[in-house]
């Protein structure tokens, strides 16, 4: 039983920041990595960015390199997005998630999610 709690979405204005979170709780499991996607109304699922749990290692999806930053606190199990400078395109539901296996950046490795947090860019 493991679950991915997201939270820090809202509204901003295009050019603002958001910092998303993502605690997870009950069962502790292992996991290779955890990640961001987002996916927009009338739009698939897409990757956003992943850091692998022990090396820290991180992927960025083209659109947000830059402005994205993900990071991981082992001891609050949490993950973390810091998005800056925010564009309108960036509108979605923003989905944490686990996995134990490469690859990172496709959905299909990812087993556990969490349901998903709002954010709105006004331009």
């Amino acid at each position: 039983q493991v679950q991915l709690v997201e939270s820090g979405g809202g509204l901003v204005q295009a050019g603002g920041s958001l910092r998303l979170s993502c605690a997870a709780s009950g069962r502790t499991f292992s996991r290779y990595a955890m990640g961001w996607f987002r996916q927009a109304p009338g739009k698939e699922r897409e990757f956003v960015a992943a850091i692998t749990w022990i090396g820290g290692s991180t992927y960025y999806a083209d659109s947000v390199k830059g402005r994205f930053t993900i990071s991981r606190d082992f001891a609050k199990n949490t993950l973390y997005l810091q998005m800056n400078s925010l564009k309108p395109e960036d509108t979605a539901v923003y989905y944490c998630a686990a996995c134990d296996r490469p690859p990172v950046t496709t959905m299909r490795e990812y087993d556990h999610w969490g349901q998903g947090t709002q954010v709105t860019v006004s331009s």
